[in-house]
C-alpha cells in the first residue's frame, strides 16, 4: 500500500497556513502544521486535531527543525504578515525570513523534499511600474519601518533560488498579493479587517492619506488554489498570485459601509511611511503556467468574510493584538 505524501506547513495556525492545512487534508496528504503561535491561533486548526493525518508542532521555525521519517513537501508560511505585526516584532520578522527559511531549506535538502515559500507583493515596495509583473525588481526602502518585512521576503527569495541553483533543490516561489477571508484577525491592522471591525464596533472607518491609494483583494479560496497548482507545477521562478481587480481604499471603505449597513463615516489620517500608492498584480504568468485566475468576485468574498466576522463572539471585535516577545 502506498503511503500518503507528507507535507510540513510552517505558520500552519495562521490565516493562510490554516487554509492550506484544510486543502492538503482534503487532497489526501498527511499534514504537519508548525507554529510558535506568536501571531497564529490554534482556533484556526482545532477542527483538524482529531484527524489521524494531522499533526501539530508548537515550534519556532527560526530554531532547528527536525521532522522524523519521510517528508515530501514543505510550505514556508511562518511570518508576521501585516504592518501592525512586523512593526511591533521586527526582529522576529527578520529571523523567520532568514533563519527560518535557512532551516526549511536544510530540511528540504536532507529529506529531498520540494519547498514552496510564501513571498509577497511587498517585494515590489512602493512600485514605479503598474501593474507589477514578476520581472520588476521593486522599489523598497531597506531601512524604513516596512523594510524588516520587505527585505526578509526578498532575502528569502534570494536564498531559495541559491539552493535551487547550487543544490538543485526543487523550489517554488509564490508572490502573494492582498488576500482576505475567514480566519483573518480583526485586529491585524490591514484594511479589510480594520474597516469591518470598525463597522462592527460602531466606529468611524479610518482611511490613511486621501484614500486614492489602490489595492487588489483576492479571496482566500482562490489564493489557496493558485498555491496548490504552483507547488505541483514544474516552475521554479516567482509567480504572482492575486486578484487584478483594483480599487481605491476610499471606494473600498464605501463598499464596506454599504455591506455592513453602518451609519459611521470615513475619517482620514496621515499616510504611514513607505505605504505603497498602488498595488495590482500582473497575473499573466499564473494564467499561462498554472491555468489559474481568481473566480470569486469581491462582492461575494466580502459577504462571506463579513458573515465570518459578524458571527465571532463580540469580545473578539474589541480584542487588541498581543505579542509574546521571544
Amino acid at each position: 500500500m502506498q503511503t500518503k505524501k507528507k507535507v510540513l506547513i510552517t505558520g500552519g495556525a495562521g490565516f493562510l497556513g490554516s487554509h492550506l492545512c484544510d486543502r492538503f487534508i482534503k487532497e489526501g496528504f498527511h499534514v504537519i502544521a508548525m507554529d510558535n503561535l506568536i501571531t497564529g491561533d490554534l482556533k484556526n486548526i482545532e477542527h483538524l486535531f482529531h484527524l489521524p493525518d494531522f499533526e501539530f508542532y508548537h515550534h519556532d521555525v527560526s530554531k532547528f527543525v527536525h521532522i522524523p521519517g519521510e517528508l515530501h513537501y514543505i510550505l514556508h508560511f511562518a511570518s508576521p504578515a501585516s504592518p501592525i505585526d512586523y512593526l511591533k516584532i521586527p526582529i522576529q520578522t527578520l529571523k523567520v525570513g532568514s533563519l527560518g527559511i535557512h532551516n526549511c531549506l536544510g530540511l528540504a535538502k536532507a529529506k529531498n523534499a520540494r519547498l514552496l515559500i510564501a513571498s509577497t507583493s511587498e517585494v515590489y515596495g512602493d512600485p514605479m511600474v503598474h501593474p507589477q509583473s514578476e520581472d520588476y525588481w521593486g522599489n523598497v526602502n531597506p531601512i524604513g519601518p516596512r523594510g524588516v518585512y520587505d527585505e526578509a521576503k526578498r532575502f528569502q527569495e534570494a536564498i531559495t533560488m541559491a539552493y535551487h541553483t547550487y543544490h538543485h533543490l526543487e523550489t517554488r516561489i509564490v508572490r502573494i498579493f492582498n488576500t482576505y477571508g475567514p480566519r483573518m484577525r480583526l485586529n491585524d491592522g490591514r484594511a479589510l479587517p480594520a474597516f469591518i471591525g470598525q463597522a462592527l464596533r460602531g466606529e468611524d472607518l479610518t482611511v490613511f492619506g486621501d484614500g486614492s491609494q489602490t489595492r487588489s483583494f483576492c479571496y482566500v479560496d482562490d489564493l489557496i488554489e493558485g498555491i496548490y497548482r504552483l507547488l505541483l507545477s514544474d516552475y521554479a521562478y516567482p509567480v504572482n498570485i492575486g486578484n487584478p481587480d483594483e480599487i481605491s481604499l476610499k471606494d473600498f471603505a464605501d463598499e464596506v459601509i454599504k455591506l455592513t449597513g453602518t451609519t459611521q463615516k470615513i475619517v482620514y489620517k496621515p499616510l504611514p511611511v513607505d505605504d505603497p500608492k498602488q498595488r495590482k498584480p500582473d497575473i499573466s504568468r499564473a494564467r499561462e503556467i498554472l491555468g489559474w485566475e481568481p473566480k470569486v468576485s469581491r462582492s461575494e468574498g466580502l459577504e462571506k468574510t463579513y458573515d465570518y466576522f459578524k458571527n465571532l463572539p463580540q469580545e473578539e471585535w474589541f480584542k487588541q493584538p498581543k505579542f509574546h516577545d521571544k
